[in-house]
């Protein structure tokens, strides 16, 4: 009881509720303290990023049109730091977006930043560092925004639960960039892990290091990395949230035994379709619902695989406990083995059945002011291996572009734009390339505010020959309507003549599957700096990414506590 009282106490001086009014939207405001701690997610112990204490960290429940306030302490001791509030929009705060080196100067060891932003639209969303790979290092967790009092969704559930997907490595996040921005080049590998809500089981029996075989370091039966455990009534019907962050990997979810209904994406209502599995990318959000409708004398397997890469990684694993069995009771069945990593065709197919639900959506723009061609390649630049777009690989400035926008300051980003396409004509998607032409660049897209811009991500061979890798594409500040997918090289006569301009999804990660197209449309009507990239973590990293500006006369005042890095050093005051 006494612990139970103390667990009150802390959540109560962590979290603050204040309403404003008795009908306006409340302020909700959160004290997280960051840190590295020694944990054991899938038993092996490595250093993780925590929020008080925990990876994933609190999940922050809202309605829509709070405002919501957290108070960051950055008590990383040698490492900076960046929250992205992943699927909010940032009306009118597009400052706290979190982005490093677009929208903020990094948060400096020791300080404390306040984040405040409206989260103005129902949903599921997601946070995350994004400072260089830190989110690799457990740094995340979930956003739950549910409607006003008095509102319904327009489907019915009896709970509400959210989980996370992640992958995992135990090499720190510095030895894996650093390997990343080598010569010769050190790919980071395939993970040791997957996560299901924080837990994973890794064989330490597989290790062979007199250190790395030390039970301290690695043990299976530390209750730290026992699977996570989701306990249901049976009889009911539970609407699953379903988001993943992984590093690298595309992955297949699925509940043994229970369909799973699609209907919500993104934070966006999706017109009600059934799978057994559920294909989802990093970055991705999605409300599922299942009905705990099988034996109730037995608990079932909650169960990811990779796909979209030839991996050796264990399947993640964790427990449907149908009350009142024991939570710690194994299911009787041995895991599936999981889809054909390599087939293509039902994850393609899951994307086309993605349409926004009848009545709900908002139709786009029947066209568009702008055409924007991204092809996406692997390139060597100066004999570094680079991801490009448009064979220009990003690289941040050091100063951040709003700063540098807003304020006035010349000379910290390239005036030159990255190309609008590429050569469409004579380009072969299916062949390595040699690309020699590849440069780096932090220039970006200046769009006309209040236009309508259609972005294609063409895919296209990589370094490899004979491989095209799945690309999770996420857009900051924006959601964007999923015009159409693709097999092959787009043609951009013909295939906008199939376009769905009809109930298009709206969304603010999408995929593009290998040798694929994906068609994307939005309005680019938030004033600001928006980052638009891979959200691999290493394909960003190594440059899979680009900027848009749009209506920056249009952004108010910058808050001080941005400042204070490249040539904004003088500005900020204290």
């Amino acid at each position: 009881m006494m612990q139970l009282l103390i667990s009150l106490l802390m959540v109560s001086a962590i979290i603050t509720i204040v309403p404003t009014s008795v009908e306006s939207a409340r302020i909700r405001h959160y004290k997280w303290d960051v840190k590295n701690e020694f944990k054991s997610p899938d038993c092996f112990k490595k250093l993780v990023i925590t929020i008080n204490g925990r990876s994933p960290g609190p999940t922050i429940l809202a309605q829509q049109g709070d405002t919501i306030i957290v108070e960051l302490k950055n008590s990383l001791i040698t490492e900076n730091l960046a929250i992205h509030w992943h699927g909010i929009r940032q009306i009118g705060s597009p400052w706290f977006d979190g982005t490093e080196g677009v929208t903020q100067c990094p948060i400096q060891p020791g300080e404390t930043f306040k984040y405040q932003f409206v989260v103005d639209r129902p949903g599921t969303y997601l946070y995350h560092a994004h400072y260089g790979m830190q989110r690799d290092a457990g740094l995340y967790g979930s956003i739950r925004v549910a409607l006003p009092d008095g509102e319904l969704e327009p489907f019915a559930y009896d709970y509400d639960r959210s989980v996370i997907l992640n992958d995992w490595y135990h090499k720190s996040t510095n030895e894996l960039s650093t390997g990343l921005s080598s010569i010769p080049f050190q790919w980071v590998g395939e993970p040791q892990s997957l996560l299901i809500q924080g837990r994973g089981k890794f064989d330490c029996s597989s290790l062979t290091s007199p250190s790395s075989t030390d039970p301290k370091v690695c043990n299976s039966s530390n209750p730290e990395c026992s699977p996570y455990v989701l306990t249901v009534i049976p009889g009911k019907t539970y609407r699953l949230r379903v988001s993943s962050l992984t590093s690298l990997s595309a992955l297949s979810f699925q509940i043994e035994g229970h369909n799973m209904t699609v209907v919500e994406a993104d934070g966006h209502y999706v017109e009600p379709f059934v799978v057994k599995n559920l294909f989802i990318y990093s970055g991705e959000t999605y409300s599922v619902l299942i009905k705990t409708d099988q034996n109730p004398t037995r608990n079932y397997w909650m169960q990811t695989n990779i796909v979209s890469r030839s991996s050796n990684t264990s399947a993640g694993l964790a427990i449907l406990n149908y009350y009142p069995n024991h939570p710690k009771r194994s299911p009787p069945s041995s895991p599936s083995e999981g889809p054909k990593w390599d087939d293509v065709d039902p994850r393609l197919a899951q994307s086309l059945s993605i349409k926004a639900r009848k009545g709900m959506g908002r139709a786009p723009p029947q066209t568009s002011d702008r055409v924007i061609v991204l092809l996406n390649t692997q390139n060597e630049v100066n004999g570094f291996r680079r991801w490009s777009v448009n064979n220009v690989s990003f690289q941040h400035p050091k100063t951040p572009y709003l700063i540098s926008l807003k304020h006035k300051l010349t000379g910290q980003f390239d005036e030159k734009p990255p190309p609008d396409g590429y050569d469409f004509a004579n380009y072969n998607i299916y062949v390595k390339q040699n690309n020699s032409n590849a440069t780096t660049s932090n220039g970006i897209y200046r769009l006309k505010f209040n236009t309508t811009v259609d972005i294609i991500l063409q895919n296209a061979n990589t370094m490899n020959p004979n491989n095209s890798e799945t690309h999770p594409w996420h857009l900051h500040g924006h959601d964007f309507w999923v015009l159409g997918y693709g097999s092959g090289k787009f043609d951009i006569d013909n295939d906008p003549k199939k376009y769905n301009l009809v109930d298009p999804i709206e969304k603010n990660t999408v995929p593009v599957h290998p040798y694929g197209w994906t068609a994307l449309r939005f309005v680019a009507n938030n004033p600001g700096t928006w980052a638009f990239h891979c959200h691999i973590e290493s394909h960003f990293y190594m440059g899979m990414g680009i900027v848009l500006e749009e209506g920056i006369e249009r952004v108010g005042k910058l808050p001080s506590s941005i400042l204070g890095c490249g040539a904004s050093k003088g500005l900020r005051v204290p």
